[in-house]
């Protein structure tokens, strides 16, 4: 059988690179609050509002985090102090936290490559050298907010303690709220929510990232918003996108298995043998005979010239015993599914071996195989695993819950008459028609699109400049305010090498 084919590139083009310029980036404008007071504005979340990108927190991501886009048009009385890492490395050698992603040259072109060097940055807690404003810490789901103890580094160990807080934390038994409280605000911004979803989504709902429950999430979140409305402040609150429109599970397409005619013809027989052995194996176990084809002819795939789907693995159940089965239209890839192994060791398909080869011989020759020969032909299936992909069911559950947290987060502003920033409408506008803006255009494709870093999850500088002009539109509507919108052009996207 030949090599199998595997269409997997991800073209490159040009962005314009510039650099930020904090003097001239919002609008000539005389900044009013309207009904809203910014004279302390903090902000609270996760990575997307410390300024993470490229897989990593480091300094100049923080600075341009859009957080401190927003501060800078609030015209504030104080300076926006963010606990800034120590470098541009973003790595935490000491617990192993690896550097950002580059782009970089590689010998299957231009690809993200961990930045090499040694980051500086410890977890030294670096709490006097503050106040910080901007409280968001990477990793954090809604109750980590309220969590004390979630700053002390003995936790680290049981991992109920995060590294980015414990840097920064005003005790070893404080909580991020609490920290937040301290600072008196009379405005905020809160971005949290996306954890509690995209850590089983990027697991491949595989079991080991549980989502957080409907219930639990729509309590934790109405604590944190009547503790920060207590005394009268108010706030902008955005919602989670779905993690359809994001390039980390949209940029390896489930259908890039290219096949050649003659390649296809022998993927197809191939199946057509797994079928008959499959359906012997049935018989030898006293499953009649009709009953035993009928189960095992789902294994008889077929395959065609050019483009064709993955195989995927599946639950092993009575209606599926072998446990797999070609992917749907809808369903997705991981973009850290192994795409070597896709293209040279049958990951996705079939992975043959020489003493698969000469089974397959003696199969053709017209020869009964043994029970152990017949087993190294339905071992040579090679699915992609539970962890690289999304199946319809995973998507399903990862819809409901988003539903279900947006639906809390809109009634929850709504009550406490906050701004609501709806960033999943934004993303999916993103994803479904792009943005022009002076000239430019933007998606959500990897790379290229100009919004995303090279993580595929977290935007880049210029990303953050089109979310902070959602949350600054959610925020003038709201109030009757006029901050100024910021110009994403004037930020970096993506460095070439």
């Amino acid at each position: 059988m030949k090599k199998i084919l595997i269409y997997l590139s991800i073209i490159l083009g040009t962005l314009l690179i510039t650099s930020c310029d904090f003097s001239d980036d919002v609008q000539d404008i005389q900044t009013q609050s309207g009904s809203a007071d910014f004279t302390t504005y903090v902000a609270l979340g996760n990575s997307l509002s410390a300024g993470f990108q490229d897989g990593a927190l480091y300094k100049e991501g923080q600075i341009n985090s859009y957080p401190a886009m927003i501060a800078q048009g609030m015209e504030l009385s104080y300076e926006f102090t963010q606990p800034l890492m120590a470098d541009d490395l973003g790595g935490i050698p000491m617990i192993g936290v690896p550097n950002k992603r580059i782009l970089a040259k590689t010998a299957n072109g231009l690809f993200p490559v961990t930045a090499e060097g040694t980051g500086a940055t410890t977890i030294a807690n670096i709490y006097n050298d503050g106040p910080y404003y901007n409280l968001a810490v990477p990793g954090a789901k809604v109750a980590h907010l309220l969590a004390p103890g979630y700053g002390n580094p003995v936790n680290l160990l049981t991992g109920t303690a995060n590294p980015y807080y414990v840097r920064f934390a005003s005790t070893t038994n404080s909580s991020v709220i609490e920290d937040a409280l301290k600072l008196n605000p009379t405005f905020f911004s809160l971005w949290i929510g996306n954890n509690d979803i995209l850590g089983f989504a990027t697991s491949g709902g595989d079991g080991s990232e549980p989502m957080t429950a409907e219930i639990a999430f729509a309590q934790y979140y109405e604590m944190l918003v009547q503790k920060l409305t207590a005394n009268g402040a108010k706030g902008v609150v955005a919602n989670i996108p779905f993690v359809s429109s994001i390039p980390f599970f949209n940029t390896v397409p489930n259908n890039a298995l290219a096949l050649d005619a003659e390649t296809a013809q022998s993927l197809t027989s191939f199946f057509a043998a797994v079928q008959g052995i499959f359906t012997q194996v049935l018989m030898g176990q006293g499953v009649p005979a009709e009953q035993a084809q009928a189960l095992a002819s789902q294994y008889g795939i077929a395959f065609t010239e050019g483009e064709n789907r993955f195989l995927i693995q599946t639950e092993k159940t009575q209606a599926n015993p072998l446990g797999f089965r070609q992917m749907s239209e809808d369903e997705l890839l991981l973009l850290t599914i192994d795409q070597t192994a896709m293209k040279t060791e049958g990951y996705g398909s079939v992975s043959l071996s020489a003493e698969v080869m000469a089974v397959l011989g003696k199969l053709g020759a017209g020869q009964q195989l043994s029970p152990e020969e017949a087993q190294k032909v339905l071992d040579a299936v090679n699915p992609i695993h539970d962890k690289d992909a999304l199946d319809v069911e995973e998507l399903a559950l990862i819809k409901n819950s988003t539903d279900a947290f947006n639906t809390t987060i809109k009634n929850i502003a709504e009550i406490n008459e906050l701004a609501l920033f709806d960033a999943n409408a934004l993303m999916q506008d993103l994803a479904t028609n792009g943005l022009h803006i002076k000239g430019v255009s933007y998606n959500s494709t990897f790379v290229t699109g100009g919004v995303f870093s090279l993580d595929g999850i977290h935007p880049n500088q210029r990303g953050y400049g089109i979310i902070a002009n959602g949350f600054i539109k959610a925020i003038n509507k709201k109030y009757d305010a006029n901050l100024p919108e910021v110009d994403p052009n004037k930020y970096k996207g993506i460095e070439y090498p």
